[in-house]
């Protein structure tokens, strides 16, 4: 009795051996071929990010990342090739996927956006931005934020979603810059005069470039005063010392030579009515 079980076990095992056998070994090599392709995807991964200088934090996780979604692909064709139907299974992560997409919209969309800023770099650490509002300098570049240290002290921490995809300034993009001043001299004072002094002003300043050299020219006709744009070039790094030391030096040479800088003014003028 004992032996016609027996018997009957090794022919159902022979049956499914001489049935599912061939898939079985297929899929264990395609398993192994596999795990083996994606190791060797990795590091061709990791090298070409590091030829192209990507953020050396970044490099890790992407190619996990990739290792990942590589293997998750693996082990479901492997599964098909079992016989194990994977249409559901393909399904539940679906739909997984796509409630945890909703939930994390705008974490993913932050995420999204620091994975193009580190990649695609458009600015770095240090460098002087323009962006949503605020200007500062570049003190951290996160997966999901970037860190600004603004000229007030303050610190601003903005979202990497809208600065990736909005509007950005780079001043430090360019080794020099631009610093645009307006300074404004009474209607009486002498317009040759002043320009000359305060062109002598900036040459005079260490930070400010001789080449290419500063211009000064009114560029408007004001309720109080005739406003000259003031314009002198500097290393990037150097824009807020000249923009305030300008400022300073400028007022004080045009004091010096008596020229009058105007505050706004309104004159007013009573009239009186007799009652009779």
């Amino acid at each position: 009795m004992e032996n016609e079980k027996m018997n009957e076990w090794k022919d159902v095992a022979l049956d499914l051996f001489i049935d599912k056998g061939p898939g079985l070994i297929m899929a264990i090599i395609t398993l192994i071929v596999g795990f083996w392709l994606i190791a060797k995807i990795t590091r061709l991964s990791r090298t070409g990010m590091e030829r192209r200088n990507i953020e050396k934090s970044l490099v890790p996780f992407l190619t996990g990342l990739v290792s990942i979604i590589l293997k998750l692909l693996l082990v479901i064709s492997v599964a098909g090739m079992v016989g194990i139907a994977t249409t559901s299974f393909i399904a539940i992560l679906g739909a997984a996927g796509l409630a945890v997409g909703l939930a994390l919209q705008g974490s993913l969309s932050n995420f999204a956006g620091g994975v193009l800023i580190l990649i695609f770099k458009p600015f770095k650490i240090g460098d002087l931005i323009n962006t949503q509002g605020e200007i500062g300098n570049v003190k951290e570049i996160n997966i999901f934020n970037t860190v600004l240290s603004t000229p007030k002290g303050n610190t601003a921490i903005l979202p990497n979603g809208v600065v990736a995809n909005e509007k950005l300034v780079n001043y430090s993009k360019e080794p020099t810059m631009r610093v645009d001043l307006v300074v404004g001299i009474g209607y009486s004072e002498n317009i040759l005069e002043a320009k000359e002094i305060i062109m002598k002003t900036l040459l005079a300043n260490p930070l400010v470039l001789q080449d290419p050299s500063p211009f000064v020219g009114v560029i408007e006709l004001g309720d109080s005063s005739v406003n000259l744009a003031v314009r002198p070039n500097c290393k990037s790094e150097h824009y807020w010392n000249v923009y305030f030391s300008c400022y300073e030096e400028v007022k004080m040479a045009l004091d010096k030579a008596n020229i009058e800088i105007p505050f706004p003014q309104r004159d007013v003028h009573v009239r009186s009515r007799s009652l009779t």
